[in-house]
C-alpha cells in the first residue's frame, strides 16, 4: 500500500490543485503573448530599412525579376515599341501578329470596360508592324 507523506498533492485539497493550473496556464499565455508583440515590433523597425534598401536596388537594376516593359509610350510608335506592346517578336509573321493582337483587343476592347486609348495603341502597333506606316489617332 502507497504511504501518504504530509507534503504529498494527495493530502493537500483537491480545490488547491486544480485552482493552480488555470493560474500557470494563464502567466504561460500571457509570456507567449509579450513575445509574438516584441518579435513583431521588431520585425517592422526592421522591415522599414530593408524595404527602403530594396527599392534602392531595384531602381538601380530596373529590369530584374520584371516581365514587363518600363516606361510610357514613346511620341512616335516604332516598330519596336509595337511588338513590345503586342507581346511578340518585331519580325514575326503576319499569321502570328493578329492572333497576339486579337487576344490582347479581346482583352482591352472599350465595350468590354477596356480602354479606348489602350485600344487604339494596340490597334496602331498592329497597323505598324503590317507594314503600314499609320499615324496614331490620338493625335
Amino acid at each position: 500500500m502507497a504511504q501518504n507523506y504530509p507534503n504529498s498533492p494527495r493530502t493537500l485539497p483537491e480545490s488547491f490543485v486544480v485552482s493552480q493550473r488555470p493560474a500557470s496556464t494563464m502567466i504561460v499565455v500571457g509570456l507567449g503573448v509579450a513575445a509574438a508583440a516584441f518579435t513583431a515590433r521588431a520585425a517592422i523597425r526592421w522591415s522599414k530599412p530593408l524595404m527602403e534598401s530594396a527599392k534602392k536596388f531595384e531602381k538601380a537594376v530596373p529590369l530584374l525579376n520584371s516581365h514587363y516593359y518600363r516606361g510610357g509610350f514613346e511620341p512616335k510608335m516604332t516598330k519596336r515599341e509595337a511588338a513590345l506592346v503586342l507581346g511578340v517578336s518585331p519580325s514575326v509573321n503576319v499569321k502570328k501578329m493578329r492572333e497576339a493582337h486579337r487576344r490582347i483587343m479581346l482583352l482591352n476592347h472599350p465595350d468590354r470596360g477596356g480602354s479606348p486609348y489602350l485600344a487604339a495603341k494596340i490597334n496602331e502597333a498592329k497597323d505598324i508592324l503590317e507594314g503600314g506606316n499609320a499615324k496614331s489617332p490620338l493625335r
